[in-house]
């Protein structure tokens, strides 16, 4: 089951602020996030993990559905890399 913006919510509700503060303390959060990404910016959150912002250059591909040739426009794309401290956290929980 994932993990969703309000059991996010909940979680910072249920360490003592209002349930409005918790829910303005989310969406800030994302927001903020969000715009640092829109800007080209990446995002590191240490312990954590980086959102990168990369650029993917223009490139054939081709329907799945109907097999036919086109070229993928030029875009930006928001990738991920889990810090080490969470990878080994990740991979301990694994073992035990």
């Amino acid at each position: 089951m994932a993990l969703t913006k309000s059991d996010i919510v909940e979680k910072v509700y249920n360490l003592g602020f209002s349930k409005k503060e918790s829910v303005e303390i989310v969406e800030q959060l994302i927001e903020i996030i969000k715009k640092s990404l829109e800007d080209g910016e990446d995002v590191l959150i240490s312990g954590f993990g980086k959102f990168c912002v990369k650029k993917k250059s223009e490139r054939r591909g081709r329907n799945p559905a109907t097999g036919e040739d086109l070229m993928l426009r030029q875009r930006q794309v928001v990738t991920f890399k889990c810090s080490g401290k969470l990878r080994d956290k990740i991979n301990g929980a694994l073992e035990e």
